[in-house]
């Protein structure tokens, strides 16, 4: 449960020009519950505090808790304030095109996977260690077959420079708090992974968009965002970026690390997508390793359960800094998981994993492009799609539309950085089970876009 009541560190700025404040409010809770953010059970501030904190009317912030009661996100108690609702964790949309995760490979039985990787660990590892502490970076085996995970990317990799974490969330977490204190200006796209913009919010950095184009942040805007903030961090995701699905050229990333070896930046590079994209330009961790510090899951290639990514330091990094600041965050990530990854990684059942997510993720693009309209930005591999809108649909009424025909999408609004969030929506593909009910969402989804045309 939150701390104070007074906890608002969940909540940015409203933007003047994004639609209605309230449904800005409630679109800002949603994620905040989304990214993990807020929990069930947590309190919210009293609607007065967050009215004066907002600098908006008490009744904006009322109206926005009242859809929020009525869209099952929040319960009121008499006397106490209003919590995250419980109900958050085993209700969703009917039809979710919202989170991101790998779709199950056909052909391949995660749970025979899962049953016959355990009892080949248990047959050379004693139980009870596996499930005691584990402090530190992860086993040396789990390092090494991180790096052998990351090689087809990175090249050869000392394991020494490897660190695994419970999941590329808390690695980034770990990450802004070593690099960065409250204050400090982080440099980001404009538009990013809501959880890194969450955790930079909540860290208390200050967020400075950098200016891009269709390939990506422009190296000038990088030079001159960098110069006038005396920012010294950023981050970015170069392959099949969340939400747009970039994917930033070699040429590009080339530029942007001239700017940044001449700006002295350090490089945080979110990298979930590179080995399922299998077409990427170099990431910038092998360009520049000597300041990139790479971050790459398990989550969005394999399974989310395995709750296992990879920290790979620069050259010449200080892994015992970086390591205080895991402990102090995340004293260790399931064992018994990792040592699955890793097991899967090094009898090569984890690329067969990876091989499956990627043939199903091109059956539904094919899907996406068959009935959405063309103005859709992806990639034959991506876990989602960007689609912008047509005028006469603002987002905010087309998030409210789908709600109530039973779909769930994300606005561009929480991967804004900053300025007026262009309309538009993340269409994710992967979290309904079978084709067959994610083509009858999309076609849905694409008739609620196209009504009016």
């Amino acid at each position: 449960m939150a701390e104070s009541d007074d906890t608002i560190q969940w909540i940015g700025r409203l933007d003047p020009a994004a639609g209605p404040r309230y449904l800005q409010i409630v679109a800002q809770l949603e994620q905040a519950v989304a990214t993990g953010l807020l929990r069930p059970g947590d309190r919210l501030p009293p609607q007065r505090r967050l009215a004066e904190h907002l600098a908006v009317d008490l009744t904006t912030v009322t109206r926005a808790f009242g859809e929020a009661r009525e869209r099952g996100m929040i319960d009121a108690v008499t006397g106490r304030g209003s919590f995250i609702s419980a109900r958050q964790e085993q209700e969703g949309p009917p039809l979710d095109l919202s989170m991101t995760i790998p779709p199950a490979p056909k052909g391949l039985r995660l749970g025979e996977l899962m049953q016959r990787g355990i009892a080949e660990i248990l047959a050379r590892c004693d139980a009870d260690q596996l499930m005691n502490y584990h402090g530190g970076a992860g086993s040396i085996a789990e390092r090494a077959a991180g790096a052998a995970w990351l090689a087809p990317l990175l090249g050869t990799v000392a394991p020494q420079r490897m660190a695994v974490v419970p999941g590329a969330q808390t690695g980034l977490n770990v990450l802004l708090s070593l690099l960065a204190q409250p204050g400090d200006t982080l440099l980001m796209e404009p538009l990013t992974y809501p959880g890194l913009i969450g955790a930079a919010r909540q860290r208390g950095l200050h967020i400075v968009s950098v200016t891009a184009d269709a390939d990506g942040p422009l190296p000038d805007a990088l030079d001159e965002a960098a110069g006038r903030s005396g920012a010294r961090l950023f981050a970015l995701t170069p392959t099949l970026q969340n939400p747009t699905c970039i994917t930033l050229p070699q040429r590009r990333r080339q530029e942007l690390v001239a700017v940044a070896r001449r700006r002295g930046l350090i490089l945080i590079e979110d990298d979930p997508y590179s080995l399922l994209a299998g077409d990427a330009p170099a990431p910038l961790a092998a360009l520049a390793p000597e300041r990139t510090w790479h971050v790459a899951t398990l989550s969005k290639v394999l399974t989310p359960g395995l709750r296992t990514a990879f920290v790979v330091t620069p050259e010449g990094a200080d892994n015992a800094t970086f390591l205080a600041a895991l402990r102090a965050i995340a004293l260790m990530p399931a064992p018994l998981m990792t040592a699955l990854a890793a097991h899967w990684v090094r009898i090569g059942a984890a690329k067969d994993l990876l091989d499956g997510v990627k043939r199903e993720a091109a059956e539904r693009q094919s899907l996406a492009r068959q009935i959405l309209p063309a103005t859709m930005q992806s990639h034959p591999h991506a876990l989602h799609v960007w689609q912008p809108l047509p005028a006469h649909w603002g987002r905010d009424r087309l998030i409210e539309r789908a709600r109530m025909a039973g779909l769930g999408i994300m606005a561009a609004d929480a991967f804004s950085t900053g300025g007026k969030a262009p309309d538009a929506i993340r269409i994710a593909l992967g979290a309904i089970p079978e084709r067959a009910r994610l083509a009858e969402a999309l076609g849905l989804l694409a008739g609620l876009i196209r009504e009016g045309c």
